[in-house]
């Protein structure tokens, strides 16, 4: 028997993005594979000019995501110059939802379990219409903490490694966030969160975002749902492993991060909360263990010196 047959086909067109590594890259497609998607995006930003060999390294990757032997719809956004992250994935994202209503996106370094692909099925159907939910996302950073007994919980936080969502969501994206003022920021952060160390973090991002000192897509996003009160569906088991940490990636540089390598895992028959509110303590277990929240406060630092240590924990993200 095809060991395919018996794993799940997903109904959704799938948004590959893909770079300069040809391994990740393949290891990606053969998942994507198992789950068989009636339609597949890809999209690659350019090399960058500046960086030898790398031209021929984005050839390799491209013509990795394009090694597809089932039927389906291929198309391809490939650019010749290099646009940045920031650019290059949010006119992929841009792209996709002008093609599709809704669908899943991977990136070449989150490997999805099978169970992903069902989930997102799943979680597309049943909250297509409903205006609090903005994202479903298949990473799980609870370290095994599960929240309530259902399949899945709430949040305020968007995780964007392995997702899915609506155009309906996408279209309200504004990547220069050019509709909110910083005067403003502050105080709406706090109707979100209640930690004044958090706010301040967020706050610094939400400044260097804007101004465009971090060159990303997915901040904008987190932002957008934070002032639409909006909630982020998290499976309680993790679909997504980010296989791209070390020296060479965009962002990702810390393999000794608690995100990194994360064990896959699938789930069984998906049981639905009854509640629709946010799980406030898981997140903030995972923005303690992305933003040292509480190792700072035990080390009791100065504004000024706390306003120092902001810009080095954000300088990878340039």
């Amino acid at each position: 028997m095809n060991p395919h047959e018996t794993l799940y086909k997903t109904r959704s067109a799938v948004l590959f993005i893909v770079f300069n590594r040809p391994a990740e890259t393949a290891a990606v497609l053969e998942k994507i594979r198992e789950a068989r998607p009636p339609r597949l995006y890809i999209g690659a930003d350019g090399p960058r000019a500046d960086r030898p060999g790398e031209e021929e390294i984005c050839r390799q990757t491209r013509e990795a995501a394009l090694k597809v032997d089932w039927d389906c719809e291929i198309r391809t956004l490939f650019k010749e110059d290099n646009v940045g992250c920031k650019l290059g994935e949010a006119t992929a994202m841009q792209w996709f939802f002008d093609n599709e209503e809704e669908g899943i996106i991977l990136e070449d370094d989150t490997l999805p379990s099978n169970s992903f692909f069902r989930f997102c099925d799943e979680m597309l159907d049943r909250y297509r219409h409903d205006t609090r939910i903005r994202i479903i996302t298949g990473s799980n950073f609870q370290q095994g903490r599960k929240w309530g007994d259902a399949s899945y919980y709430f949040s305020n936080l968007i995780h964007s490694w392995g997702w899915a969502g609506w155009r309906r969501v996408w279209k309200e994206y504004d990547i220069d966030l050019k509709q909110y003022d910083e005067r403003d920021v502050k105080e709406k952060l706090s109707n979100v969160f209640n930690d004044q160390m958090i706010i301040d973090i967020w706050h610094d991002l939400f400044v260097r975002t804007k101004s465009g000192q971090i060159d990303t897509w997915d901040y904008q996003f987190g932002f957008s749902s934070f002032f639409n009160n909006g909630l982020c569906i998290i499976p309680n088991h993790n679909l997504i492993t980010n296989i791209g940490f070390g020296a060479n990636a965009t962002n990702t540089f810390n393999e000794d991060s608690a995100f990194s390598k994360m064990p896959l895992e699938e789930l069984g028959v998906i049981k639905h909360p009854l509640y629709v509110l946010p799980e406030k303590k898981a997140d903030l277990f995972t923005l303690n263990k992305e933003f040292y929240i509480e190792e700072k406060k035990r080390q009791n630092i100065p504004r000024k010196r706390f306003k120092r240590w902001l810009k080095g924990l954000f300088k990878n993200k340039k």
